[in-house]
């Protein structure tokens, strides 16, 4: 019987767990502050930001916001991140992504303070990653990998296919994954548009992490007998329900779940772990800069 790994449960369990750490800061007179920057009024963005703010306030972590006009030069978004830089009520905070088109992302992320780079994406904290020396774990790859803990699923000597390169997913995953650790040990294959017969290499996989950002892209015929599947995709797709869409992910989900042995939904799966780490990740930094040791799950 396939075992559907409840990302909602697991996240839930791990803000659960982040209190007794946010309290304990707390105690030490540093309260952890987490804020969002959005450049523009995207209306996805504008609602993931809604979400982390009713994350922290579900934890007791202090929650800020910054709105910049969307039509405003790159430097308007440069003197909000220097101002949250100098904050020392926020411990972490995130510029919402995507940016206007006439602003590099690349050099907004350069700009951010690296302790208080709570997405991990910043070089210095890419490179640490890379060493084996991680200050922050990128959300959505540690979310992954605390579902895969909460399934009891070993990735020592593992054959992982994960499906996209991103910056943000595939790559910093992959890292993780490779590293001499516990929930790391794996043999990694990392494909993407251009990896020549996709199917061979995810139905040769033990585990398949799927997170190229197209709907549906994997089904049944390309997984093994009793792989384990992460679907990291959300992808808005059209269908006659009251809102006009529904989300799907990477994966053709009825097919593929007949073959696994383990595999999370979309929604309810990797997206609400990523907002928890998020979370995880501001508890660490307000412990880093406050100089306060806690225990994290």
């Amino acid at each position: 019987m396939t075992t559907i790994i409840d990302g909602d449960a697991v996240a839930s369990e791990i803000r659960d767990d982040l209190t007794d750490a946010i309290e304990t800061l707390a105690d030490a007179g540093a309260r952890p502050g987490l804020a969002t920057v959005l450049m523009g009024d995207d209306p996805a963005s504008q609602t993931y930001v809604t979400m982390k703010q009713r994350d922290c306030e579900e934890v007791g972590i202090e929650s800020h916001h910054v709105d910049v006009d969307g039509d405003a030069p790159p430097e308007a978004l440069y003197d909000a991140i220097a101002d949250l830089n100098d904050d020392d009520d926020v411990h972490g905070y995130i510029v919402q992504a995507p940016v206007p088109d006439h602003v590099d992302y690349r050099d907004v992320i350069r700009r951010v303070d690296p302790i208080k780079d709570v997405d991990g994406f910043h070089p210095e904290n890419v490179g640490r990653l890379v060493a084996g020396d991680a200050r922050f774990r990128p959300c959505t790859p540690h979310g992954v990998q605390k579902l895969l803990a909460s399934a009891d699923i070993d990735t020592e000597g593992a054959d992982v296919t994960i499906v996209g390169r991103s910056d943000i997913v595939g790559k910093p995953l992959a890292n993780l994954l490779i590293q001499k650790a516990d929930d790391g040990n794996a043999t990694v294959t990392v494909c993407h548009s251009r990896t020549d017969d996709l199917a061979a290499k995810t139905r040769a996989a033990d585990i398949v992490v799927a997170a190229a950002g197209a709907p549906e892209l994997i089904d049944g015929s390309m997984i093994g007998e009793g792989a384990v599947v992460i679907d990291v995709g959300v992808n808005r797709m059209d269908a006659d329900t009251e809102k006009g869409y529904e989300l799907v992910g990477d994966v053709e989900f009825e097919s593929a779940r007949e073959k696994a042995s383990a595999i999370t939904p979309v929604p309810g799966g990797v997206g609400p772990m990523t907002r928890a780490m998020l979370l995880y990740n501001t508890v660490k930094a307000a412990s880093l800069q406050e100089d306060v040791d806690v225990d994290l799950p």
